[in-house]
């Protein structure tokens, strides 16, 4: 039987969270892939830089900004290798400046997606996918590209349901 996987990146500390800023203990796309996970069995992948983003929101997307803008990829504390014994990847990430974390480049463009079912999520503070999913089309290459979750990060607490709908279509 073949399973499913959640490549997913996620940040804790000080987040934009309901229109204010916030100390948030889990970050919010680690919360959809914790739903995830319970509901699918799937298997988690958490995308960890070496060097951490900064705690302090604004600090943070200063960093993600020029990162983008140099197209860069963060180093990353562990890298997945291959995805061959899954058929269904879920892809999950916060909406950073339109797009996927430049983290999340780093680990997908390693990865083998043909012939796989890629169903993305995203949190986010109003944007939803941005151009995210033009970039995801590039990054998964062959794979069969599903419809998204998007998820405002001030309401994963009461997305459970959203994402159990979600998985079963």
């Amino acid at each position: 039987m073949m399973s499913s996987l959640v490549i997913y990146f996620s940040r804790n500390g000080e987040n934009y969270f309901g229109g204010e800023l916030k100390n948030i203990e889990k970050g919010n796309t680690e919360v959809i892939a914790e739903y995830i996970q319970e509901l699918d069995g799937a298997d988690l992948f958490k995308v960890e830089t070496v060097i951490p983003y900064p705690d302090d929101y604004m600090e943070c997307i200063d960093v993600a900004k020029k990162e983008q803008l140099v197209a860069g990829r963060p180093k990353l504390k562990e890298y997945l290798d291959n995805i061959d014994q899954y058929d269904t990847i879920y892809v999950g990430f916060p909406n950073w400046w339109g797009t996927l974390p430049m983290a999340m480049f780093t680990q997908l463009e390693k990865l083998d997606f043909t012939g796989k079912i890629v169903k993305p999520f995203v949190t986010h503070e109003g944007s939803g996918f941005g151009s995210s999913q033009k970039d995801l089309a590039k990054l998964c290459q062959g794979a069969e590209i599903r419809g998204g979750l998007s998820i405002p990060g001030a309401s994963v607490y009461d997305a459970k349901n959203t994402v159990k709908v979600w998985i079963d279509e």
